[in-house]
């Protein structure tokens, strides 16, 4: 009988000190902190919005673990969210990725598409300033004396380069028509050239291509006035944090799954379409010497 009730009373004794621990704790030991992507809003961000959600739920499918996007308000802000470790995975340009790593000891510069070992920018012109495209980057002269605007003021391929290639030109940002505008991203850029805003202005070349496929631009009134020589842009850059979170190889995890991308597949097929590539490869922070030295040349990188 003793039996019977010592065997009852623990029956019932266990379910209620099962209830009695705090029910958050067992949850939060089998939750995996999710991995945090970003990138520099150098487009639209309704846009942007669409292709990295997309690409964050092919990650979560490949990596097996939770993956968010999270927007950002500029260039810089997603420099320091990197830093501060809250993205752990962000897609930035060139000057970017080179901040961003310089001030985050371990930090990897992972993939790129296939197209961002050999970028190019273009300047765009107004028609009304009836200046005609041309080949020599010397025309760039031409530019005196008229009103230009950049994108962002830490974008590779709408600053950094086009400056740049200015300077080489021989062109200073004082022989403008006024000071130079810094539009934010690109898609502003165009429109503002296009109203006659400013008279010219520098872009993304796939940014430009893919806005006059969707028929978003006038051609009656911009045209590309000069495509600039290739260089090495855009690319994927990790923390080194998400080894402590995932493990050592988590990092290949990563450049794996970008690699996978297939194009035959319709699913990874539309994330590359909005991503503007065919493919993913590897890259390296080697890659970016060229882009740090110009970025400390014209003072983006102290």
């Amino acid at each position: 009988m003793k039996k019977f009730l010592l065997s009852g009373l623990l029956l019932i004794l266990l379910p209620l000190a099962a209830c009695s621990n705090n029910p958050g704790e067992t949850a939060n030991t089998n939750q995996v902190k999710p991995l945090v992507t970003g990138a520099i809003p150098d487009q639209d961000p309704e846009k942007l919005q669409r292709q990295y959600t997309k690409l964050a739920a092919y990650l979560q499918k490949e990596l097996g673990v939770p993956v968010e996007y999270k927007p950002v308000t500029d260039y810089t802000a997603a420099v320091t969210a990197f830093k501060v470790g809250d993205l752990d995975l962000v897609w930035f340009g060139g000057l970017t990725g080179v901040q961003a790593r310089l001030q985050v000891p371990g930090a990897e510069a992972i993939a790129q598409r296939d197209v961002d070992e050999k970028f190019h920018s273009v300047f765009i012109v107004n028609k009304k300033t009836k200046l005609k495209p041309f080949k020599d980057i010397a025309d760039l002269k031409q530019l005196k004396g008229y009103t230009f605007t950049f994108g962002s003021e830490s974008s590779t391929s709408g600053r950094l380069m086009p400056q740049y290639f200015l300077e080489q030109a021989g062109v200073k940002l004082t022989d403008f028509k006024g000071q130079p505008g810094f539009s934010g991203d690109h898609d502003k850029t165009i429109k503002l050239v296009e109203a006659g805003t400013y008279d010219a202005g520098a872009v993304n070349e796939k940014v430009w291509l893919k806005r006059v496929d969707a028929k978003e631009v006038d051609l009656n009134r911009v045209e590309v006035l000069w495509r600039t020589p290739s260089y090495y842009d855009y690319h994927w850059v990790i923390n080194p944090q998400v080894k402590q979170r995932y493990g050592e190889d988590f990092t290949k995890k990563v450049q794996n799954a970008f690699f996978k991308l297939d194009p035959k597949e319709p699913e990874q097929k539309e994330i590359l379409e909005l991503l503007q590539a065919s493919k993913f490869i590897p890259t390296k922070n080697e890659n970016y010497a060229q882009i740090e030295k110009i970025g400390r040349d014209i003072g983006k990188i102290k």
